[in-house]
């Protein structure tokens, strides 16, 4: 019977797929509290990346503010009236040198 010898690498053998699921699994085993440390740095880590994105949105928007004409100027206009209010004066503007 040779189609059965363990060296023919087709998994005939009933232990083999077995063996080798185990070993792969406890390669990737971890602790728990492992787990737990591991994912409490990432969110962690994920928490300072989106607090760093939103602190240089926040200051572009800011500098975006600064260069836009608003009539009182103690008005602070929300992000998406910014974003607007940035688009609408751009297009008059545009509209403006078209016409002269």
């Amino acid at each position: 019977m040779p189609a059965e010898t363990p060296s023919s690498g087709d998994g005939a053998e009933p232990g083999a797929p077995r063996e080798r699921r185990r070993r792969r699994g406890r390669a990737r085993a971890r602790t728990e509290a492992l787990l737990h440390t591991l994912k409490r740095s990432r969110r962690v880590k994920a928490n300072d990346r989106e607090r760093n994105r939103m602190h240089h949105l926040n200051a572009a928007l800011d500098e975006l503010r600064s260069v836009l004409p608003t009539f009182p100027d103690d008005t602070k206009l929300t992000k998406i009236e910014t974003l607007r209010f940035a688009y609408n004066y751009i297009w008059a503007l545009s509209e403006t040198l078209r016409l002269a």
